[in-house]
Formats: structure tokens, C-alpha cells, sequence
């Protein structure tokens, strides 16, 4: 290269052209070019190498040979050379050119530099004969750089993971370190137990959660699994209890998790706040209790519909007889003189005999009504009359606790539309209530029950107050909850108040608790005053045997299983004037009405009076035949049951429509139930003959 510095041919020491550099600068210029802690080269303006450092050829894998005093296309890429092109030719121009970025060596691979090039001039107004470069490799520099901004970039998201998750999670999450202080304590926590976080950060996590007497061994077992690694507690679910920041306890369940990362030991504790869980159980076993009381309602209902078959059988035949007997007795009086005392002392045992046999019918009946699932029936009620059977029903068991029952029922009540068996079983619950809220008292215990009409409210008013020791005031809200009960265990299902409210409400009134004028309990049942009139009883022929007298009004078929029973139907049929056929079950009535009289026809009644239940074909399946070989019958048959709490019962005669009178009867009832039966069927073909057969 020829330019006007060219003086003389010197090669100093480094290589490179003379010419570019005064001969009395080229040792200071040597020694600067191999001690500039970089890559550096000196290019002439036809851009051969005149100075290279070792570390640029070291940096190329070159050597000196093919390096200095060589065009730079001859040593590197031609990808390379043309990256550096329109660098060149701006230095060249005069112009300095930085850049710190990634340069693509071919072969080398990319490599992140930091390289200034400048213009080089022999004098600092000449012109511009050559460029120096000096260039940095940064690329191990940058690769940690990059390593680092990845960490960075894992660890904010990584701990924002740690916020999202931990701090939104549902369970306290407690992490502390091997000395047990606080280290995160999340939002879940901080709810739980009522600290801060700020206030629980670095305090000991025993000082602030655990109970004082398992501190000792929550220490014990933290050291046991520093020192050894072993514990029964890392990795488990325990249920324990906890304190709270004002000193409560409650139940948590545990989970402790050893998370160390790097050399700080750190653990997380899971912990779970028990309590609705608890109060849930509580809940599901108190309603499971309730369950069982309900099946073993349900059961005693079943057992109660056969021991009230058993009992009302025997009530009706003592009922009918005694009234039979007081019938007889009564005739004989009109006919005979002189024995008048002695027959009035018959009439009064009969008349005592009787209301024992009517009081015992009132409590089957009073169990029934209880017993049975129906709809409600509202007819004309007498309170006084519900009140009075309400009271005489516990009225042993009253006396038995040593309570003392008092009732007060104010003149002229009006009549009110109502479902009497509700109204009762509401009474009955209310006093039952009281005599247990009386059973701890020492002293006088006392019950008043009152009806009377309240004016002003334009209702009646059923009030049951005890002296007993009431209801306390932080409960009165909840006395009416379903399943809520004061009693003990197994004393009380906690339904009786709820679902007398609801039986009260659903006639319109209302039940409230109040206090009463003893301090103890006042139960108030308002019933809105529409008053109704009396409903009539049924009116039926021959109300009276001897009005029957020398009556022939057809014949009855009566089918009963229990004789007693079967011929005091029988008995009472006939001394109202009919004629009496007694089966003693239902295959027998069906051989009995298929068999054919003299002239060819099947024997004919006028009424057919049959028991629901019995062994050997019962009254639904003789109801069944009837309508299929003697459909003239099927509207003349009317049922006896002691019960009607079978379910099967019930469908059967709200399907058929067929009447129903229920024992234990009175022979009133029987003649008004046979008048009715005759009554309301269509009249059956007779004709002497049949009469003739059947007398």
C-alpha cells in the first residue's frame, strides 16, 4: 500500500506495514496493540491486515501467517466480511462506529460483542489511511446474563404461582423454619385464626397456634426430625386442636410438609378449620336420630294399628252389649211393675259400664288420629270437647308425676270449622312438654290450660301455661326450629313444636311462646272466630229396637272373623227388623251369595256389613268378587274396621267409595249406619217366595 507517511519498509515485531506508523512510534505502538484486553486489528484502506493482536487470531483459530499482511476476506467467512461491509465504509468515511450486539462468525456461531472501530489517521488532520478495531467477546458474559434473567423470570413467577396458589387457597397455610418462626403466613390463615400476617411473621408458631400443653412435644418432635430425619408427623393428616387469637380452641386437621429448597429448612402446615365440619356431622347425626325416631314412629303406628283391631273389638262388644242391656232392661221396665229400684240399679251399671267403655274408645281413637298420615278433615268442632279429651288422655300420667292439671273453659265457645285430631295432637304435644319441663322442679307443680274467645282479636284462644322453669331467653328464637330441642338425648326429637306450629298455621292461627304468670312457660294458640253451626247427625231409621217391632225390612249379610262381634251385629240387625246372615269370613259370604235359593236365583240382601281385615278372604277382595259376579251387591256393602291406618286400607275405600263405620260402635250407630246403607242402594227385586226363603 503506498500513501505519504510511506517512509521506509519497517516490520516491527507485532507484523503489520510500517508505512501506517512513524517508525518512533511503532515499539509504543506494538506493545499498546498486544496489551488491549480484547480482540484488536489494525486494517489498511484496502483492508489488509497490518496489526493483530494473539488474541484476535486466537479468537479466528489462525495463524499469524494467515493473518497479517492478508485481506480479511482471505481469513474470514464471506457471510462475515459482508456483515462488516457497511461498517467499513463509515469508518472510512471518518465516521467511529460502536455496537455491543450478537455477530454471526459462520462457523464460530454467534457471538455477542462489544467492538468499537475507529478511522485511523498517521496525523490526527490527515487523512484516513487504515481503521482500528478492538472488539470484546461478551458471549459467556451474556449467557450468564440471560441464565440470570431466566431465574429472575422463574422465581417472580414462580412466587407469583406461590401467591395465586397459597394465597388464595382455602385451607391456613402456616410455613415457618427449623426454628419454628413464622416465615409466610397466607390470607386463609390469617381468617382462621385471627392474626395478621405482619403480626404473625417471625413469632413462634407454638406461641401462636399450638395449645400450652402440646408445646413441649411439638418442640420434642421438631428437634427429633432435625437431628434425625425421622417423624410420625411429616406427611400425615392429624386431627388436633388449635388456639385462636383470643385464646378459643377449635379442631383442625393437619397436614406438615417438608419444604426445604437450598440450605434454609422450611416447613408448610396445611390446616383446616374443622368446625363447620363438626357442626355438619353434629347436624347429620342429629337428623339421623330424628330419622330413627321417625321409624320407630312409623313402626309403633303399625303396632298400634293391630293392638287397636284387638282393643276395639272386644270395646264393641262390650259397648253393644251394655246398650243392649240398658235397651232390655228399659222394655222390661215399661211392662212390669213392682221391680222398678232393682232395674234402676242395673241402669246405672250400665250407664258406668258404657262411659269406661266410650273413655277407652276416646284414647284408641285419640292414638289413631295421631298415628295416622291423612289430609286434614275440618269439620263443626267443639273446642271444650278437644280440651277436655286432651286433658282426661294424660291425666293419669299427670297425676302419676305429681302435676296438678287445671282447665278452664269459658261459657257459650262457638263452634269452630277445625280438624279436631290436629288441634288435639297439638294439645297433647304442649302438655307433654310441660309435664317434662316440670319433672326437675321441687315443690308445686302446676298446668293450667284455658279456652276462651279473645274479642279483640276476633279468635280463640287455647292457652298452656306451666310453673316450670321456661324457656331461656337466648333460645326462644330457635323453640320452633326443626330438630332444635332443650331435652336430652333420646328424650326429645326435637319436631314436636315445629310441626305443631305447622299444623296451627295451616288452619290460619297462630302458636307463640310467651312467659307465664309463674314464671314458667305460656304456649298461646290463636285460632281466627268463624264460628259454624252444630252439623246434624245423620238421620236413620228404627233409632230404637222397639220401634221396630213386627218390622220385616229384608235381609243383611254380616261377615266378621271375631263370633262376639259378628253376633252382636246379628243382634242389633234384627231387633231393628231385619233379617240377619252371619259369615264368618270372606270365602264363606262369596259361597253363601253364589248359592242359588229355591226358583233359581242366588240369594239376595238388602245391605251387606263386612270387617276390612280378616284371615280368610278379607273385605277388599270379597268387594272385588262382588263386582265381578254380583255387581247388584257392590253398592249395598259397608265396611267395619278397628283401624284404618294400613295404607292399603285407606286406598281401598277412597277407590270404592263404600261406606265406612268404625269400631267400637254403639248399636246407634250400627242401626243409623244399615239405614243409610239401605237407604242410598237401589231397592232389590222381592217377591213372596224370596221372603218365604229367607224367613
Amino acid at each position: 500500500m503506498t500513501s505519504a507517511l510511506d517512509t521506509q519498509e519497517i516490520v516491527p515485531d507485532g507484523g503489520g506495514d510500517a508505512s501506517l506508523v512513524r517508525l518512533s512510534d511503532l515499539g509504543l505502538f506494538t506493545a499498546l496493540f498486544q496489551s488491549i484486553p480484547g480482540r484488536a486489528v489494525l486494517l489498511d484502506s484496502s483492508g489488509v491486515c497490518r496489526f493483530a493482536n494473539q488474541e484476535f487470531m486466537d479468537f479466528l483459530g489462525r495463524s499469524r501467517d494467515e493473518v497479517i499482511d492478508r485481506p480479511v476476506q482471505d481469513f474470514l467467512e464471506p457471510s462475515v466480511f459482508e456483515s462488516y461491509a457497511p461498517l467499513m465504509e463509515r469508518v472510512f468515511g471518518g465516521e467511529q462506529v460502536r455496537r455491543v450486539a450478537w455477530v454471526d462468525y459462520g462457523r464460530l456461531g454467534k457471538r455477542y460483542l462489544e467492538e468499537v472501530i475507529s478511522p485511523y489517521r498517521v496525523d490526527l488532520t490527515g487523512p484516513v489511511v487504515g481503521c482500528f478495531g478492538v472488539g470484546r467477546d461478551l458471549t459467556d458474559m451474556k449467557h450468564q446474563e440471560m441464565e440470570i434473567v431466566r431465574r429472575t423470570q422463574a422465581q417472580m413467577e414462580a412466587e407469583a404461582y406461590h401467591a395465586a396458589i397459597v394465597g388464595t387457597a382455602l385451607d391456613g397455610i402456616v410455613v415457618v423454619d427449623e426454628e419454628g418462626s413464622v416465615v409466610d403466613f397466607n390470607p386463609a390463615a390469617e381468617q382462621i385464626f385471627g392474626y395478621r400476617k405482619e403480626e404473625a411473621l417471625g413469632r413462634s408458631i407454638a406461641e401462636l397456634l399450638v395449645p400450652p400443653e402440646l408445646r413441649a412435644a411439638h418442640a420434642a418432635g421438631m428437634r427429633s426430625y432435625l437431628a434425625t430425619g425421622i417423624t410420625r408427623l411429616i406427611g400425615r393428616r392429624l386431627e388436633l386442636p388449635a388456639l385462636l387469637a383470643d385464646g378459643t380452641r377449635i379442631p383442625i386437621e393437619l397436614a406438615i410438609t417438608d419444604v426445604t429448597r437450598g440450605e434454609r429448612r422450611l416447613f408448610a402446615a396445611h390446616m383446616r378449620d374443622l368446625r363447620a365440619a363438626k357442626r355438619a356431622e353434629e347436624e347429620i347425626k342429629r337428623q339421623r336420630n330424628a330419622l330413627h325416631q321417625k321409624e320407630k314412629l312409623a313402626a309403633l303406628g303399625s303396632l298400634l294399628a293391630g293392638v287397636a283391631h284387638e282393643l276395639n273389638n272386644p270395646l264393641s262388644v262390650v259397648t253393644g252389649q251394655t246398650m243392649l242391656l240398658r235397651e232390655q232392661v228399659l222394655k222390661e221396665a215399661n211392662v212390669r211393675s213392682g221391680g222398678l229400684p232393682t232395674l234402676d240399679k242395673v241402669i246405672q251399671r250400665c250407664d258406668r259400664i258404657e262411659t269406661a267403655t266410650h273413655r277407652c274408645a276416646r284414647i284408641v281413637r285419640s292414638f289413631l288420629d295421631m298415628a295416622r298420615q291423612r289430609e286434614a278433615e275440618r269439620r263443626s268442632t267443639n273446642l271444650a270437647d278437644v280440651a277436655r279429651e286432651a286433658v282426661e288422655l294424660l291425666g293419669y300420667n299427670m297425676r302419676a308425676s305429681g302435676v296438678k292439671v287445671s282447665l278452664d273453659i269459658a261459657p257459650g265457645l262457638p263452634r269452630l270449622m277445625l280438624d279436631a285430631g290436629q288441634i288435639h295432637q297439638v294439645l297433647l304435644n304442649l302438655l307433654v312438654n310441660a309435664q317434662q319441663a316440670l319433672e326437675e322442679k321441687a315443690g308445686e307443680r302446676r298446668v293450667a290450660v284455658s279456652v276462651a274467645v279473645d274479642a279483640d282479636r276476633n279468635a280463640v284462644l287455647i292457652r298452656v301455661a306451666d310453673n316450670g322453669p321456661g324457656i331461656a331467653e337466648n333460645i326462644r328464637s330457635r323453640i320452633f326450629d326443626p330438630f332444635f330441642t332443650t331435652k336430652p338425648q333420646g328424650v326429645g326429637t326435637g319436631i314436636g313444636l315445629a310441626v305443631s306450629r305447622g299444623l296451627i298455621e295451616a288452619h290460619g292461627g297462630t302458636l307463640e311462646l310467651g312467659t307465664g304468670p309463674d314464671g314458667g312457660a305460656l304456649f298461646t294458640i290463636q285460632l281466627p272466630l268463624e264460628e259454624v253451626a252444630a252439623e246434624a247427625p245423620p238421620a236413620g231409621p228404627q233409632e230404637h229396637a222397639h220401634d221396630a217391632a213386627g218390622a220385616h225390612l229384608g235381609s243383611v249379610l254380616i261377615i266378621d272373623d271375631e263370633p262376639d262381634i259378628a253376633a252382636l251385629l246379628a243382634e242389633i240387625a234384627e231387633g231393628s227388623g231385619y233379617v240377619a246372615v252371619v259369615a264368618h269370613s270372606g270365602r264363606e259370604a262369596q259361597a253363601l251369595l253364589a248359592r242359588s235359593v229355591p226358583g233359581g236365583r242366588p240369594a239376595d240382601f238388602v245391605g251387606i256389613l263386612c270387617d276390612i281385615r280378616m284371615p280368610d278372604g278379607d273385605g277388599p277382595s270379597l268387594y272385588n268378587w262382588l263386582l265381578s259376579h254380583r255387581p247388584d251387591l257392590s253398592t249395598r256393602i259397608g265396611f267395619i274396621s278397628g283401624d284404618t291406618l294400613g295404607p292399603s286400607a285407606g286406598r281401598f275405600l277412597a277407590r270404592s267409595g263404600c261406606p265406612l263405620i268404625e269400631k267400637p260402635f254403639t248399636p246407634a250407630d250400627v242401626r243409623a249406619f244399615l239405614g243409610a246403607l239401605v237407604r242410598d242402594a237401589a231397592p232389590p227385586p222381592e217377591t213372596t217366595e224370596t221372603r218365604r226363603t229367607e224367613s
